[in-house]
């Protein structure tokens, strides 16, 4: 059978030249960098180097580097760090209804669980954030701000620089969770986010998956939330993960400078796919056709359901997603869709294409076609349950 991968957006193959740069650090340098001895030393001058490296191609001071465990960990490093530290000077949190769960469970458990307001701002039909509603949003006691660059489900990239502009003239945090960015969209910088906390998970560019790191500009020093020890500045406890860190910082220098998920390529394949979607009964584009990741096409469909449409999919080969990777086994609607005005029924019909590198036209062809019949046969299958 014939198999397509179409689910960038929730991991990438490890690049042959990451790995290759990850062996020595499981055989040859094995010492504990925080060991005093000459093999610990050699560790930590490589974890050093690393460090430099990661700074280089990110634009920053290497003590703004905080090596983790993923995007996730980065995430919650940020939110939790961050409002722990500052809630004498307020406790008001501002997010947005298309976040990533590592964001709005975070947001949730401070609000139950710690005393701390989140208001969540609406978006428009498309995805998108408007600052005019963060401007009205951010209050005296507003400590810190979390808006994604760009949505893991419908790509929909949002105007992170104005909203971290926004966020600056008030002297409020502002943290972005740029995973889906990195590879993907242009970046000179990490000026260019406007944040004070950015997070990023290697194995969205194709490094190794449980490595990440979170931006943190000085002088800010998170909460830790693991104990144990002083790694990481005292800001991440733990022995640190060398040979990820090294596939990591590989993998920024690799393709993120130079977005190794390339418009020129992938822009004719979404767009061929996305016209594909349009001829389709029932079924509708979301998000927005021209502020967008370019790898990312997603869609709902009328009188079907995710499960039915990805068994569908999968049966000929095709590997498509329902929206976050992390929410897999949820019978949950899709959030985001629902936060685009869309009723139950269509949130719960999300189907996410996203494309990478080795994608090809001749994919999107037959995955077109093949969409259009496993489409009418789940809507069939409704019918019939709804019949019963």
């Amino acid at each position: 059978m014939r198999s397509i991968y179409f689910d960038y957006n929730a991991t990438t193959p490890l690049d042959p030249r990451v790995r290759e740069a990850m062996l020595p650090f499981l055989d040859e340098v094995w010492g504990n960098p925080s060991s005093i001895h000459h093999v610990g030393r050699k560790a930590r001058a490589l974890l050093d180097d690393a460090r430099d490296r990661a700074a280089n191609v990110l634009g920053c001071k290497p003590g703004e580097v905080i090596f983790t465990s993923g995007g996730t960990e980065s995430v919650n490093l940020a939110l939790f760090g961050a409002a722990r530290r500052l809630k004498s000077k307020g406790r008001h949190l501002i997010t947005s209804s298309i976040e990533h769960p590592a964001v709005l469970h975070s947001c949730q458990y401070l609000c139950r669980n710690e005393g701390f307001e989140v208001t969540v701002l609406p978006v428009n039909p498309e995805g998108f954030v408007s600052p005019d509603s963060l401007k009205e949003t951010l209050r005296p006691d507003t400590i810190l701000v979390s808006i994604m660059a760009a949505n893991n489900e419908i790509g929909t990239i949002q105007p992170v620089a104005e909203l971290g502009a926004l966020c600056r003239e008030r002297d409020v945090l502002f943290h972005t969770d740029a995973v889906q960015w990195f590879g993907k969209e242009p970046f000179d910088g990490i000026q260019q986010f406007n944040a004070d906390l950015v997070s990023i998970c290697a194995h969205k560019f194709h490094g190794p998956k449980g490595a990440g790191a979170l931006f943190c500009r000085s002088p800010l020093h998170p909460e830790p939330l693991l104990f144990g020890g002083s790694h990481e500045n005292e800001r991440r406890a733990g022995t640190e993960n060398l040979a990820a860190i090294m596939g990591f910082v590989l993998a920024l220098e690799l393709f993120v400078r130079q977005p190794v998920f390339s418009k020129p390529d992938l822009t004719p394949l979404s767009g061929r796919l996305i016209a594909a979607i349009d001829r389709i009964p029932g079924a509708r584009f979301v998000g927005s056709r021209h502020q967008r990741l370019i790898n990312t096409v997603s869609l709902v469909v009328e009188g079907a359901d995710s499960i039915a449409l990805l068994a569908g999919l999968d049966l000929e080969g095709i590997c498509a997603s329902s929206g976050s990777a992390c929410s897999a086994g949820s019978l949950e609607p899709s959030h985001v869709i629902s936060a685009l005005g869309l009723n139950d029924s269509l949130a719960g019909s999300l189907i996410r294409f996203s494309l990478g590198r080795k994608s090809s036209l001749d994919e999107v062809d037959y995955v077109s076609g093949v969409l259009r019949s496993v489409v009418g046969r789940s809507q069939q299958v409704e019918n019939r349950a709804q019949t019963l």
